[in-house]
């Protein structure tokens, strides 16, 4: 036990060191290619949810509660789409129009607010 918490101690200031500095840096070097990985990720998730939707919707037609449960993962397929290609689109209108840019010139999919 005493060695544990030695080596903790020993190499506590290297573990602090390895995080981000400042919220800019967490948000810029962290969070966002996060997020530029997973977006296409739920765009695909939700897509299959549609096309899941649409096949029980179409095979089982004559079943109505497996009918109405197809019908059911299509709007929810459609909203999730619409409402991921919608807050791009807001995303994309604020990099062009407004200024905002990636101060890192990465060119991924969120704009950031320009730093000094």
């Amino acid at each position: 036990m005493k060695k544990v918490i030695l080596a903790t101690l020993t190499f506590a200031p290297a573990l602090a060191s390895a995080g981000p500095q400042n919220f800019s840096e967490l948000i810029y070097e962290y969070l966002l290619p996060i997020i530029d990985v997973t977006l296409p990720v739920l765009v695909l998730l939700a897509l299959l949810v549609f096309f899941k939707g649409l096949v029980g919707f179409i095979a089982k037609s004559g079943d109505v509660k497996s009918h109405d449960a197809g019908k059911s993962f299509m709007i929810w397929g459609l909203v999730a789409l619409f409402v991921m290609v919608s807050v791009f689109g807001i995303l994309k209108f604020f990099s062009n129009d407004l200024g905002f840019r990636n101060p890192n010139n990465q060119g991924g999919i969120l704009p950031l607010l320009p730093v000094r």
